[in-house]
């Protein structure tokens, strides 16, 4: 790793709480820590010309599972689902049970790869394939280790099966946080369970109790489609929230994804507790379960990062669709705002794992995890008034030229670094190849 870096000649946009923009500015790498924003007279050991670019800070994935990359563009041999429960069942569970250890690193690879190709440094996936637990979690951390990406990875607990299965993803969960010491520090764990509609009372208490101990966040998809509400409604007179919030699940290291089917009492105690939300506004339209009310979430004071649920892993076109779908929602043009949504995808995200002292913007003493635009095919000017504006409605993934993760380029000139972009599809079309054959011998 280069001792020192200069970004130098760069629109910063920092994403702090204070919203600072820098024009035609630099920035000090030292290690993989920002040392200095603004003018820097030191000589550094490299020099990076972001002259006619924007600098931002690592866009954070708050919420995503990386096998999903395996199934783009494959034609199921299945009845076409007419509700969310029905794309659970034809489509994901099957997917779930057919992969391997080996899809699971395959997996990893690729969507890692388009990951950091589109501008995200940071995600938190699980993985949920109920006939390749043990050593799953590793195959992962060596793909996204290879491809130089920081991840929170976990395996997703569920009974759907049976008790002992979820039994055996609580133990892959708790033998991976341990050795997570071993890696680069790009990685680390946290506990994961599918939704309350699939676990029972036991595994959840289980799940919350060992997390407490090992210090690590814990996640569950959360009323994502109405099956997950009217089962806990049915089985224990309860809503979602108020169920989770009995087992003792709730508090400041959960993350709750999706939250689409919550209502006022449900967000007043997300909010009491200090519990995060993952928003994933593309997949929750794309499986037609409806919008979360993710206004009334910002307006309670509830933090909420943005996801994509393993869909989509450009983040701009997920900041495109959060923006416009609250605005069709509630039937105004102004109902979400640029800023708001931007902050979604960077300190809020960042936020919602703890790890706001260390990514989601850039100042000084934080990792050094920077994405670089190219804003030269912007139509209209890009300035300090105008870039967040350009970030939320211009850019995509097309237009990250350069990203630094830990201090390292981890992409340069649209190209990762660490692998070839060729050897990448190559192990991702074979795996993908042999699943769809799986799938479709079903």
């Amino acid at each position: 790793m280069t001792e020192s870096t200069l970004i130098k000649n760069a629109l910063i946009v920092t994403a702090d709480e204070q919203n600072k923009i820098h024009e035609n500015a630099s920035i000090l790498i030292e290690g993989n820590k920002i040392a200095a924003i603004g003018e820097v007279s030191k000589k550094p050991d490299l020099i990076i010309d972001a002259s006619g670019c924007i600098a931002i800070p690592g866009l954070i994935t708050a919420h995503t599972h990386l096998y999903g990359i395996l199934l783009r563009g494959a034609t199921l041999n299945i009845e076409p689902p007419t509700d969310f429960a029905q794309v659970l069942q034809r489509v994901w569970w099957p997917v779930d049970e057919a992969l391997t250890v080996k899809d699971a690193e395959a997996s990893a690879l690729s969507a890692s790869a388009d990951m950091i190709r589109n501008g995200s440094t940071f995600f938190a996936d699980t993985y949920s394939g109920p006939n390749s637990i043990e050593g799953s979690l590793d195959a992962i951390a060596k793909s996204t280790e290879k491809i130089g990406i920081r991840s929170l990875l976990a395996f997703e607990m569920t009974e759907r099966n049976n008790p002992g299965e979820a039994e055996r993803g609580l133990k892959e969960n708790i033998q991976f946080a341990k050795r997570c010491n071993d890696l680069s520090g790009l990685t680390s764990a946290m506990m994961s369970l599918h939704a309350s509609f699939t676990v029972e009372d036991e595994l959840v208490v289980k799940a919350a109790t060992e997390a407490k101990k090992l210090g690590m966040p814990l996640t569950i998809h959360t009323s994502e489609g109405l099956v997950d509400l009217y089962h806990n409604l049915e089985r224990w007179g309860e809503r979602t929230v108020e169920r989770l919030d009995r087992l003792g699940l709730l508090g400041s290291n959960t993350i709750l994804a999706h939250c689409v089917h919550v209502n006022d009492n449900e967000l007043e105690l997300i909010a009491k507790t200090r519990t995060s939300v993952a928003h994933n506004p593309m997949s929750n339209m794309l499986n037609a379960v409806g919008t979360a009310p993710i206004l009334k979430m910002l307006k309670m004071g509830i933090n909420v990062g943005l996801g994509n649920d393993g869909w989509i892993f450009d983040p701009f076109e997920n900041i495109r669709c959060a923006l416009t779908v609250h605005r069709l929602e509630y039937r105004n043009p102004s109902a979400m705002q640029p800023d708001t949504v931007f902050k979604m995808a960077t300190l809020e995200g960042a936020k919602c794992y703890g790890l706001e002292d260390r990514i989601g913007s850039l100042e000084v003493g934080k990792l050094a995890d920077i994405v670089i635009i190219d804003a030269s095919r912007s139509p209209t000017p890009v300035n300090s008034s105008s870039v967040i504006g350009h970030l939320v409605n211009t850019f995509s993934g097309r237009d990250v030229r350069d990203v630094m993760i830990d201090g390292e380029l981890v992409l340069k000139d649209r190209k990762i670094t660490r692998i070839s972009d060729q050897e990448v599809a190559d192990i991702s079309k074979q795996s993908a190849k042999e699943l769809w054959k799986r799938l479709d011998e079903k």
